[in-house]
């Protein structure tokens, strides 16, 4: 099929019986919230905190660390290019599970893969392909991962369900780096023997990454497969060039049809930037401005990370209670007073971060779990991976906002403070976090909530629905 035109309104699957889970916490919710549980081990552990750090240690030789921006920075372009389309062709086929489940196993594949890379110049380039094409596909997972919101939670229960993945991901991050850090990392000699003599300690961390998101990713392969009563209505294959035919028509149907989703994916582009910066450059600030040792930030990074794994799940009640936009609004603006005050009591020490930066931690995790959830309400039957591909593509587009704002303040401070070097203005980046944040609810302030008529949320509240969105 070449056709580029996608319907209009697409056929709609049987829905599953009433029963299933979605109503209430059942086990698909679970099962659902585990594969952030374990992806968190190739997203935080080995992209954040090991490998990244490894292979721009001193044994793979000068330039490493250029050499990962710009690994990453190529696959953060390919996400941005792939994602919408590979989203939409997986709602023409009806099959989310099957894809999920194939990009998870690439995401485990290229986390197993990543034990082959002994420290040495030769494997430099080898390495950064293997993390880079590890980030591509976990990116295209989270697409599907993201698509199958609607099919466990209801409007009455989005919230709490959204809000309980993305905490789940925020605490097995953090529990798998400390299994790693104490088991093989930090001792001289870790568990079965394992030493750093060759890189042998990271390296075995790789494997027991790739493990872990196997294990954990296993309950909602096997618990929400496709089934074939939901692939009813399924559309016939397309060519890769008519894909992106028909996104770009889908784009303009959906800003003549309804602009709300187009405003929200600007906005939560620039304020999700944001919340990345806060945890991008809050260890950056704690260590330059605060005097915080690198254990200190270790520290602080799993505290933070805890704080917002726990906010992030119990926040998902007061989504469900006050909507989505509220949550974000709140989180937002509670960030950027909390900001404020980094700026202006930055002479105050350890305390004062440890104060200010853990509540800056608790709003991070629910404006992004709300925001997932905003979304979902807006999104047509049908649709769910292409918007979700779209929401992966505007994020990476805005994803030098933050850095940007982060560099330009600092360079102001140097210039109004007449200061010797950027070091001594360094307190002023969070100003940069700040505007960006700031941004963000600026744009987002004008867009309203509510639940589409056709919302792929399943079971959705009739009256709620009409009174929203035709």
């Amino acid at each position: 099929m070449t056709d580029a035109t996608p319907p209009t309104a697409p056929a709609v699957a049987a829905r599953p019986p009433s029963g299933d889970g979605r109503a209430s916490f059942g086990w698909p919710v679970w099962a659902w919230s585990l594969w952030d549980w374990g992806s968190a081990a190739f997203n935080a552990v080995i992209t954040t905190f090991v490998f990244s750090v490894y292979i721009t240690s001193d044994p793979f030789g000068p330039n490493a660390e250029s050499s990962l921006g710009w690994a990453l920075a190529l696959a953060g372009l390919l996400v941005a290019v792939t994602a919408p389309v590979t989203g939409q062709r997986a709602d023409r086929a009806r099959r989310r599970g099957f894809w999920l489940a194939f990009y998870t196993l690439l995401v485990v594949a290229c986390s197993a893969g990543l034990f082959f890379i002994t420290p040495t110049p030769d494997l430099l380039w080898v390495g950064l392909a293997v993390l880079a094409a590890g980030n591509i596909v976990f990116e295209l997972a989270s697409v599907n991962y993201n698509a199958m919101l609607p099919r466990i939670s209801t409007p009455a229960t989005v919230g709490r369900v959204s809000g309980m993945g993305w905490g789940m991901g925020y605490l097995g991050g953090i529990v798998l780096l400390l299994i790693v850090y104490f088991g093989f990392i930090s001792p001289e000699v870790g568990l079965f023997g394992v030493t750093s003599e060759d890189g042998m300690d990271v390296r075995v961390t790789m494997l027991v990454c790739a493990a872990w998101t196997l294990l954990f990713s296993l309950p909602v392969l096997l618990t929400l497969r496709d089934t074939p009563t939901e692939r009813v209505g399924r559309q016939p294959r397309q060519s890769i060039a008519a894909s992106y035919r028909a996104l770009a028509v889908s784009v303009r149907e959906l800003w003549h049809r309804d602009r709300r989703t187009v405003f929200f994916l600007g906005a939560s582009a620039v304020f999700r930037d944001g919340l990345a910066g806060v945890f991008t450059f809050g260890g950056v600030i704690a260590a330059g401005t605060f005097g915080f040792s690198p254990g200190d930030v270790i520290i602080f990074g799993i505290a933070a990370n805890v704080v917002a794994g726990l906010a992030t799940i119990g926040f998902g009640w007061l989504d469900d209670w006050i909507g989505p936009k509220r949550v974000i609004v709140l989180s937002l603006a509670s960030m950027i007073v909390a900001g404020l005050l980094v700026f202006v009591l930055h002479e105050g020490g350890t305390v004062v971060f440890w104060t200010v930066g853990l509540v800056l931690a608790i709003f991070v995790g629910p404006a992004q779990s709300a925001s997932r959830t905003f979304l979902t309400r807006l999104i047509p039957e049908g649709q769910e991976g292409q918007i979700f591909g779209l929401y992966a593509t505007t994020g990476r587009a805005a994803s030098f906002l933050a850095p940007t704002g982060f560099a330009v303040a600092i360079t102001a401070g140097v210039i109004f403070t007449e200061a010797t070097n950027a070091d001594e203005a360094q307190h002023w980046g969070i100003l940069g976090i700040v505007a960006v944040l700031t941004a963000g609810l600026a744009l987002l302030l004008p867009v309203r909530e509510g639940l589409r008529a056709d919302s792929a949320l399943a079971e959705a509240d009739p009256a709620e629905a009409a009174g929203n969105l035709p």
